[in-house]
This record gives structure tokens, C-alpha cells and sequence, in this order.
């Protein structure tokens, strides 16, 4: 069983130790966000409805360790009370809410500004602030439907495939709202006032794609999936089958490279040249029958820890037990769980994995509360304004 909380400040040991941020709970890349600040060191006190969120997920919810859940009915007036004193003392304050859904709750920047001008507010949504679909709802591939990246991914000509939702609520959406925290944190300490940061995925998503957008505006792109260098379109960057019906990924891009991998996959003989375009289909199946011939472990085996640029693809059930990954410790068990180490990594600063995820919405309210100087939180809960399970 995970071990509740004993909630105290100060328990990250990252680069962002004695950072204080209130995350508003929502769901997807806002918790994320706050998952990278707390594992990086910062003190991130969680206010969640009573009952909590959808999707929540309770104490194997990774997206939510690190950091306390309070549980408080922000219908109450004493409720945002309570949440603008942690505001007054935060650096930062997070939330994923709909345009306008703060503001009508009497936490929006402005109200939150009045009490601390210094607070870095940040914004995550996945259309942004504004424009026509600003109120609409949205997941995922909705937002990275109108970016063109998801037009282009995938390997398929008759459709596209999307990647979870990795793309779009990760890569455009939390990994740019930390982007903004902590540039607006520096900008912080030299004019001493904090500012929004209007996080959307749509705006992220775009500027994760500007490879992309380079490579067609200089005419290098075709609008085609499985037809460019690095969709599929060349042999020598694709996936392969393997005679047990497992996969091999090739990237084998520059000229060593190439060379490196077809001299060990033994067809250099008989292979085209890398620049032959026009015998890419000849290229492909040799390669295709080659990798058909031995089992992914033996090919493993032949390639790994070389120039050739080929890996074995494996499912997350065994990513944990690669060699490189069990060397580098890029995942622990830790709570009965099998998880990420926080990342990136620091030389002087190194952060370490806290608290668990809370197993339910309210689970350390009185403690996080009482950490953060709130007074009285006994009769907080004692009037239904704040819940503690």
C-alpha cells in the first residue's frame, strides 16, 4: 500500500527548492506541469473540488506525486479567501480551467495580482485565451488537428494516426507552460512583477512543428504521409518486422551511418546507394526480407551500442529493464510503483522523487494548509469550506 503523506515544506531537494506554486487542479498537461515543478524541487500544494477530478486516478495517478492535495468547495467565499492567502505567499500559481472560469470564481490574475503583484499566473488550455474556439471544448487531437501536425503523422496515406497524446497535451502543452513559469520567474526577480502566461497547445504544438514548417516553406516537404525523410519516406529511417513479429527502428540518416548499417545487416553488396531516390522500393524490401530473417533479440544483439543507429522497440513493460535505462536509473520503483526519475538532471542540484500521489482529493488538506500558515484550518473544515479525508 502507498504510504500517505506526512506533509511538510521544503522536501524537494531540485534547482526549484523554495519555490512555492498553487496549482488550481485540472486535468492532462496542468498536472503534468506541476508533476515536472514539484519533481525539479518546488513546493506545489494542490487545491482539488471535494471528491476530486475526473480521471484523477488516485495513488497510482503519477501526474499527481510530489505535492499535497487540499480539498476545498470554491463556492464558498471563505474557500477563495483561504486559496488568495496561498496566493499571497506563492511564485506561481497554475491553473487549466476554461477562459473566464477563474475570474467568475474570483481567481483570476487580476484578483490574484492584488495580493501578490510578484506572481508568475499560468495559463494551460488547449485553444488559448482567446480567438473563436476559445470557449469550445477540445482534447488532444483536436488542438494538434488544426496546427498540421497531426495531418502529417503516421505512415499510412489513406489517414493519419495520432501518437496518444503525447504531441499535443505533453510536448505543446505542459513542457511550454514550464517554459513560460520559469522564464517568467526570471523575469520576475528583475522588474519585480509577475505577468500571464497564456499556455495553449494550439500555439505549442505549432512551434514544436517548425522543423516542419521550415522544411515546407523552403519547398523540401511533400504534404504526403510516408513521403518525406523523416516520416517513413526513406527505407533507412522507418520500422522493420522481425521474424517473431517484433519491430527494429532504423535511423541510419547521415552517410556513416547508412554505411555502418548495411555493412551489419549484411546487405551492402547488394544494397542501392543512399541517394538512389529512385530505387527507395528496392532499398525497402531488402531491408524488410533481411529483418524478417532473425528475431528481435538477435538483432538487438548485432546492433546495439553501434554507429548503425538501430534500437529495439519495446512496450513500457520493459522499458524499465533495458540496460542503459536500469543504468542511468532512468526508472525506480518507488511506492510499489515502476516510474520516471525526475528529468533533466542536475550536477549540484540533483531533485529526487517526495510523496506519492495522494490516494484521494483532500487527503493532506490540514497539514498542506497549516504548512502554508493558513489559520484556523480546523474550522475551515469543521464549516464544510475545506474537506479532509
Amino acid at each position: 500500500m502507498i504510504p500517505r503523506m506526512s506533509y511538510e515544506l521544503g522536501q524537494g531537494t531540485g534547482p526549484l527548492r523554495g519555490v512555492k506554486v498553487v496549482e488550481i487542479a485540472g486535468i492532462g498537461p496542468g498536472p503534468h506541469a506541476c508533476m515536472i515543478l514539484a519533481d525539479l524541487g518546488a513546493d506545489v500544494i494542490r487545491i482539488e473540488r471535494p471528491g476530486g477530478q475526473l480521471l484523477a486516478g488516485g495513488a497510482t495517478m503519477l501526474l499527481n506525486r510530489g505535492r499535497p492535495s487540499v480539498a476545498l468547495n470554491l463556492k464558498e467565499p471563505a474557500a477563495v479567501e483561504t486559496v488568495l492567502e496561498l496566493v499571497s505567499r506563492a511564485d506561481v500559481v497554475v491553473e487549466g480551467m476554461r477562459p473566464g472560469v477563474t475570474e467568475r470564481l474570483g481567481l483570476g490574475p487580476e484578483d490574484c495580482f492584488a495580493v501578490n503583484e510578484k506572481v508568475v499566473y499560468g495559463r494551460m488550455t488547449g485553444w488559448g485565451q482567446d480567438g473563436p474556439l476559445a470557449q469550445a471544448a477540445g482534447h488532444d487531437m483536436n488542438y494538434i488537428a488544426i496546427t498540421g501536425a497531426l495531418f502529417a503523422l503516421g505512415q499510412d496515406p489513406s489517414r493519419p494516426h495520432f501518437p496518444t497524446n503525447l504531441v499535443g497535451d505533453f510536448g505543446g502543452g505542459s513542457t511550454y507552460l514550464v517554459i513560460g513559469i520559469l522564464a517568467a520567474l526570471l523575469e520576475a526577480k528583475v522588474s519585480g512583477r509577475g505577468q500571464v502566461i497564456d499556455a495553449a497547445i494550439v500555439d505549442g504544438t505549432a512551434h514544436l512543428n517548425a522543423m516542419t514548417s521550415a522544411m515546407w516553406a523552403s519547398g523540401n516537404y511533400k504534404e504526403e504521409r510516408g513521403a518525406n525523410l523523416l516520416d517513413g519516406g526513406a527505407p533507412f529511417y522507418d520500422i522493420y518486422e522481425t521474424s517473431d513479429g517484433k519491430h527494429m527502428s532504423v535511423g541510419a540518416l547521415e552517410p556513416q551511418f547508412f554505411d555502418t548499417f548495411v555493412t551489419l545487416l549484411g546487405v551492402r553488396d547488394t544494397c542501392p546507394g543512399q541517394g538512389e531516390l529512385d530505387r527507395y522500393a528496392e532499398m525497402r524490401a531488402i531491408f524488410t526480407e533481411r529483418f524478417g530473417s532473425r528475431t528481435q533479440a538477435e538483432w538487438v544483439e548485432l546492433f546495439e551500442g553501434t554507429d548503425a543507429c538501430v534500437a529495439g522497440i519495446i512496450p513500457i513493460s520493459q522499458a524499465a529493464q533495458h540496460p542503459h535505462l536500469v543504468a542511468r536509473r532512468t526508472f525506480v520503483e518507488r511506492d510499489g510503483m515502476v516510474q520516471p526519475q525526475p528529468a533533466p538532471r542536475f550536477s549540484r542540484t540533483a531533485p529526487t522523487l517526495t510523496a506519492p500521489p495522494p490516494r484521494a482529493a483532500g487527503e493532506h488538506t490540514r497539514d498542506a494548509l497549516t504548512a502554508w500558515g493558513v489559520a484556523d484550518v480546523d474550522g475551515l473544515i469543521e464549516r464544510g469550506v475545506a474537506v479532509q479525508v
